[in-house]
């Protein structure tokens, strides 16, 4: 029997995805939260052999929770399944060894099929990640447009973002309009909205 521990802070999923995986014969889940702390704590305890982490979730994230198991020698499989295709996070996820990264849209089969993959020792990566980020357009903004790109997130005029950049208003429409052209968007929000989806920011 193949032990398994799921951490998805989506209530409706979690339940779907442990009902799922109970269905394969060789399957038991040993146990499930949304919370990342309360899963690192588990998933210790329980010494299950695959774990299956969701990215975001109260406490710690699915990928901190990888980091610390790996610090700590866990011998497990670790497979991240989200909704963020994000080169930031796929990185991560690739710096903290894990087994296996799969996105929620992708067919449930392809989740049993992975972790019998993974279990044989191979690595699985959901196929349109990895070709998005083969094709992903290099990010075109210097690191001062970028430093200006995340002060938009939070100020909400130009006056506010010189205050805390400390750059004359004009320098600061400057860099937001470079930034526009850049990235081919047409407002602030736009350019913060497309810079967090490549993993810019």
């Amino acid at each position: 029997m193949i032990k398994l521990y799921l951490a998805e802070d989506q209530e409706m999923l979690n339940s779907a995805l442990v009902m799922l995986l109970n269905l394969e014969d060789e399957f038991q889940v040993v146990g499930s939260c949304r919370d990342g702390r309360q899963a690192l704590e588990e998933i210790t305890r329980l010494q299950p052999q695959v774990v299956i982490l969701d990215i975001e979730m109260p406490s710690l994230s699915g990928l901190e929770i990888a980091k610390k198991l790996r610090a700590a020698n866990q011998p497990l499989k670790i497979i991240i399944l989200t909704t963020f295709a994000r080169k930031k996070y796929f990185q991560e996820a690739l710096a903290a060894k894990v087994n296996g990264y799969l996105l929620k849209d992708s067919p449930s089969d392809s989740l049993i099929s992975a972790i019998y993959a993974i279990l044989e020792g191979n690595t699985v990566f959901d196929s349109k990640l990895v070709s998005g980020i083969l094709n992903e357009v290099p990010n075109p903004l210097t690191k001062r447009e970028l430093e200006v790109l995340r002060a938009l997130k939070t100020k909400a005029t130009t006056k506010e973002l010189a205050a805390s950049l400390y750059l004359s208003e004009g320098t600061v429409r400057n860099y937001i309009s470079a930034i526009l052209s850049k990235t081919g968007t047409k407002s602030r929000l736009e350019a913060v909205n497309l810079a967090q989806a490549k993993g810019w920011l």
